[in-house]
């Protein structure tokens, strides 16, 4: 099964033609009509950014961290929650199905609870973590290995009828043409999860940046990243706090919400739909600062 790629991309404003609704959690989210902001909920203990909740196995001390943060996020305008129980920074420790399901299946499960109209994605690579994951009530599948040609989570996607993310990477840092390559990577990935048996409208895109990139090919990208909408499914993008934001401005990971942002702003504006962030209620107020300008949104009555 495929689905046709070339869709009409633009709108007289320079933003994407409407893509449709995904429902997420029992929400709808209405792609073009605002940017939604992903809040990151890190489960570990090494976290590039310092911000992992946990020494080991999640306890009550873990969940309650994690509420807690939740809590924040949320009334900050979080739309969605992405848990995630494995560091994928360079470098990191893996670890096992076992224990990445220890860490993460309370917190969800939790934040279901706290939190039952904020819809849950699982950030894993692992199809027994993302089954785990969505039986204590996750409803979106985050996978950093989208373009892999194991589909076994697109078929649990499928299977479970969720929306999952596809997200670009490689073992190396190596392109001829760096952006024709992640569309045709992810072309490819979107081509595996329709034959999987998902849904066109439950396929969400998201370049990578900072997977398997160097970090001239992570600017390069944000340059470029309208680039993607040939695809003709939303965006999501993941800059926060990263290392290549780290070596512009030579700054440490929790002094880069300024750089952070900027992507935010930029990255919206070449028509991107969701941002994975650590720090909420800044992206939130940027993004709903720049949709003003971009999308058009409406001032609200109060600020007339």
């Amino acid at each position: 099964m495929s689905h046709p790629v070339a869709r009409s991309t633009a709108t007289g404003s320079g933003q994407p033609a409407a893509l449709g609704r995904t429902d997420i959690g029992g929400r709808a989210f209405i792609w073009g009509a605002r940017t939604y902001v992903m809040g990151i909920v890190n489960v570990t203990p090494d976290s590039f950014s310092g911000d992992g909740l946990l020494s080991d196995a999640a306890d009550d001390r873990t969940v309650a961290a994690a509420l807690a943060l939740a809590d924040g996020m949320v009334a900050q305008g979080a739309d969605i929650l992405d848990v995630g129980g494995e560091s994928t920074r360079p470098g990191h420790r893996p670890v096992d199905a076992d224990t990445e399901r220890r860490r993460i299946v309370p917190v969800i499960a939790a934040l279901r609870t706290a939190h039952p109209g904020t819809p849950v994605s699982i950030d894993t690579t692992k199809p027994s973590v993302a089954t785990a994951a969505i039986e204590a009530g996750a409803s979106l599948v985050n996978d950093v290995w989208g373009v892999s040609d194991d589909d076994r989570l697109a078929r649990l996607a499928a299977e479970r009828d969720i929306p999952i993310v596809l997200m670009h990477n490689r073992a190396e840092a190596r392109y001829s043409d760096l952006m024709a390559e992640i569309v045709a990577d992810l072309q490819g990935a979107i081509e595996r999860a329709l034959a999987a048996g998902c849904r066109w409208d439950q396929l969400i895109v998201d370049p990578g940046f900072g997977f398997g990139k160097t970090a001239e090919h992570n600017l390069a990208l944000l340059r470029d990243l309208d680039a993607l909408r040939v695809l003709g499914r939303p965006i999501l993008l993941g800059t926060s706090r990263k290392s290549t934001l780290g070596r512009v401005l030579d700054l440490p990971a929790e002094e880069r919400l300024e750089a952070t942002l900027a992507t935010t702003a930029l990255g919206i504006r070449a028509g991107v739909d969701i941002v994975r962030v650590h720090d909420v209620q800044a992206n939130v107020r940027v993004a709903r600062m720049t949709d003003a300008i971009v999308r058009g949104q409406p001032i609200l009555e109060a600020d007339r």
